[in-house]
């Protein structure tokens, strides 16, 4: 009986724990988190290309979503056109240096398709999608026009697989990012 109560115990304070950290809407990253992912949301910091506006958002998940759009997603490259400031293109010896002025504002061309502006909208989302829409675009692949046509350059299939706080990160990471209208110069 006693190491039952022990184990009702045990449960529920765990369970109230969890339910603090949960319930933090605030920062769903808490200290208690891998130190590997404090530093990604470090790295995610240090490579923004661009001014990030953090008021009235959560820190962590700015950081983190940096990390993932830069480091390991490769947005830049469809998202941005040029993908590269003029001398900042790696590709020809330089030091990288992102086209900070279009950055994720759209315009790459794919044949018939051209990449979306990511940036937020008047209303602070981005690409103007709300996080459910988002959500949908990243695991479906439909795009978010009301067509219900398949996105055929995004590499859906691949970025659905992301974790529900990976792509919370992300979203509130262009939430951060400056708002730019759409590229004037699309191009391949």
């Amino acid at each position: 009986m006693n190491q039952t109560m022990t184990s009702r115990a045990l449960f529920l304070a765990l369970l109230g724990v969890t339910g603090m950290a949960a319930a933090n809407p605030e920062d769903p990253l808490t200290e208690s988190r891998e130190p590997s992912e404090r530093s990604k949301i470090e790295i995610g910091y240090a490579i923004a290309p661009v001014p990030l506006d953090t008021r009235r958002k959560n820190r962590a998940l700015v950081g983190l979503g940096s990390y993932i759009v830069n480091a390991q997603g490769s947005c830049n490259d469809c998202h941005t056109h040029p993908n590269y400031a003029v001398g900042g293109n790696p590709y020809v010896g330089q030091p990288v240096v992102l086209n900070a002025k279009e950055y994720l504002s759209g315009g790459r061309q794919f044949g018939p398709f051209t990449s979306a502006n990511l940036t937020p909208d008047g209303f602070g989302r981005p690409a103007g999608l709300s996080f459910e829409q988002f959500r949908t675009v990243i695991r479906t692949g439909r795009d978010p026009d009301g067509s219900g046509r398949i996105l055929q350059v995004m590499p859906w299939p691949t970025f659905g697989n992301m974790t529900e706080l990976d792509l919370r990160a992300i979203y509130e990471y262009l939430r951060a990012i400056p708002s730019l209208p759409d590229n004037p110069q699309p191009g391949p």
